[in-house]
């Protein structure tokens, strides 16, 4: 009589091994795909105070990134406040604090705010650049998707190219304003889009990411924007996801052929591979990750993921498809970003040496290679945009 009972005890557990499993599988993979409204403000800020020659001054919890040099953005009061944060003034090692500079505080009271989130943006509008602008909207599925337009520098030589600028995962078109002035030097016109589910854009019919899938045809309508306006070359620039939308982009795009460089902050190449190394560093099981990712693929699942489509993980990715590239690709990359790791971007430059040139910078955290070093940054795209044809 125990045989049956031990039998239906180990049954037991690897019902709810197996049940334990899925829903931390479906977690994940929901995760992935449902856009975030909301961050902890998780950056414990000391003080902010006025120093003797005027200048306002933050003291941080020490962190490698907010140790990290160059300018960066603090977002506080619960999103609503934002200040653009430059150099270290001051360390103390005992006390785990460090203080910098405050450039810039665009909105909120900075003095009152007791925490924060870090950031790349360092611009939250776009006069800030101090550039001529103007906003446009880009017809697109479900509606018109706000925009950007930045004209070249009065004391540059127009030219014909125009360049685009699609910004990552869980961010808004501020965040690539950073690659505008460098492109309006050159005499380039500048698009900063916003595409579905970035909250700015209209959503797509499912409310859900699908990791550049479908997001590239937003900057396909940006695309034919630019043609409609003049435009008769195109470089792309993209931050993460938006690197893998303007990959997506330059093989996909009825103007494919005017699409003359890529310029890919911190891309995604490999989603497989990036998110199976998030939730690594998040502590979940490879297994467990692995089968999140089937599940994003699985059109049987989508009544876990709520996606309308599944998402086919082997078209987006550019490492194995690395064959298939045919534009001329700068890729911009910090050797210690643990959300897209380096190591993807290095594979992909030498499969294809031809194409894709790498620029690496050391600087911690994602999407921050211009914040810690925005000469080298800019110098390395200015030589990239000479090299490519001349209008």
């Amino acid at each position: 009589m125990k045989a049956p009972k031990v039998l239906g005890s180990l049954a037991l557990a690897a019902a709810c091994a197996f049940s334990m499993a899925f829903l931390g599988a479906a977690y994940f993979a929901r995760r992935v795909v449902v856009p975030s409204t909301t961050r902890r403000e998780d950056l414990f800020i000391r003080q902010v105070f006025s120093a003797e020659d005027g200048s306002l001054r933050i003291e941080l919890q020490s962190t490698p990134l907010t140790r990290a040099p160059g300018r960066y953005s603090l977002w506080f009061g619960d999103g609503k406040g934002h200040a653009c944060i430059g150099a270290v003034i001051a360390e103390d090692t005992s006390a785990e604090a460090v203080t910098r500079l405050v450039e810039r505080v665009d909105s909120g009271d900075l003095q009152a705010a007791t925490a924060g989130i870090w950031s790349g943006y360092a611009y939250s509008k776009p006069e800030q650049l101090g550039l001529p602008f103007e906003d446009v909207g880009i017809p697109v599925d479900g509606g018109v998707a706000p925009a950007w337009k930045f004209a070249p520098t009065a004391a540059s030589p127009v030219s014909s190219t125009w360049a685009l600028h699609a910004h990552g995962m869980g961010g808004k078109r501020a965040g690539a304003l950073r690659g505008v002035p460098v492109a309006s030097r050159l005499g380039l016109t500048s698009l900063v889009v916003s595409f579905r589910n970035d909250g700015e854009a209209p959503p797509s019919n499912d409310s859900r990411y699908s990791l550049g899938q479908n997001e590239w045809k937003d900057v396909e309508a940006a695309i034919k924007f630019a043609v409609d306006q003049g435009a008769e070359r195109l470089v792309l620039f993209g931050w993460s996801l938006g690197g893998s939308m303007a990959l997506r982009a330059a093989n996909l795009s009825a103007h494919s052929h005017r699409i003359i460089g890529l310029v890919l902050v911190a891309p995604v190449l490999d989603w497989a591979e990036t998110l199976t190394s998030n939730g690594s560093a998040s502590g979940l099981p490879k297994a467990i990750a692995r089968a999140g990712l089937s599940l994003l693929g699985s059109n049987a699942a989508r009544w876990v993921t709520g996606l309308k489509q599944s998402i086919d993980l082997s078209a987006l990715d550019w490492v194995t498809r690395a064959g298939d590239v045919k534009t001329p690709t700068l890729i911009l990359h910090g050797i210690d970003d643990k959300s897209t790791p380096v190591a993807v971007s290095e594979r992909f430059a030498e499969l294809r040496p031809d194409l894709v040139q790498l620029v690496r910078f050391d600087v911690p955290g994602h999407s921050l290679e211009w914040n810690a070093d925005t000469e080298k940054w800019e110098s390395s795209v200015t030589r990239f945009l000479k090299s490519l044809p001349a209008d």
